[in-house]
């Protein structure tokens, strides 16, 4: 099992550094709330990968990519998080008030939701984890075990991404550099909301 493991870590760490919502809302939540909020969202993200990944061993991922229903109603879940996500990080300023625990719960939530509206990671997993599992070995240690992984590549680095916006943002000391990041990331936010509106299963 261990062999077959090692060979999807490269797998991991290319999926992770492809630009995506999760890495554009750690971008943003950093710029904003520095490190660790982007810790937080991570975590959040993390953790709606892991509910993915036992929904494939459950057959539910399958259920999903298989389901036009299912799938466009997921979809249109994801579309909805993005465009409110987007849309608050244009707006900015008003996101960033409030307590640091608030603050830090949010930047918790958005990673989470935004992972758990992914109709993508539901087609991933039904898509490229089974090339990964040996003929009739159980499934759920393995989507397990891969998950793991691409969970250790997607903390490594959007959370060092994190920490190099977060520094920046310090160095800069500038609240126009906040402002910047927050519309670029929104605007990506937002071109991802119309990709995801406009796929097909």
């Amino acid at each position: 099992m261990t062999a077959v493991l090692w060979t999807f870590v490269p797998v991991a760490v290319l999926l992770s550094v492809t630009p995506g919502p999760g890495m554009a809302l750690v971008v943003r939540n950093a710029a904003v709330g520095g490190t660790h909020a982007a810790v937080r969202t991570t975590l959040g993200s993390s953790i709606g990968v892991g509910v993915w990944a036992v929904l494939s061993a459950l057959g539910v991922s399958a259920l999903v990519a298989a389901s036009e229903t299912a799938f466009v109603a997921l979809k249109l879940a994801g579309v909805v998080v993005l465009v409110w996500f987007g849309l608050q990080a244009l707006r900015g300023g008003k996101h960033a008030a409030g307590e640091p625990a608030e603050r830090r719960d949010r930047a918790f939530a958005s990673g989470l939701l935004t992972a758990l509206a992914n109709p993508k990671l539901a087609v991933f997993f039904v898509a490229l984890f089974p090339q990964f599992i040996p003929e009739g070995a159980p499934v759920l240690p393995y989507a397990l075990g891969m998950a793991a992984i691409l969970i250790v590549a997607d903390f490594t680095i959007y959370v060092s991404l994190g920490a190099a916006v977060s520094k920046a943002k310090r160095a800069l000391a500038s609240t126009a550099f906040v402002r910047r990041v927050e519309q670029v990331t929104g605007a990506v936010l937002l071109v991802l909301a119309g990709r995801l509106a406009a796929q097909s299963r």
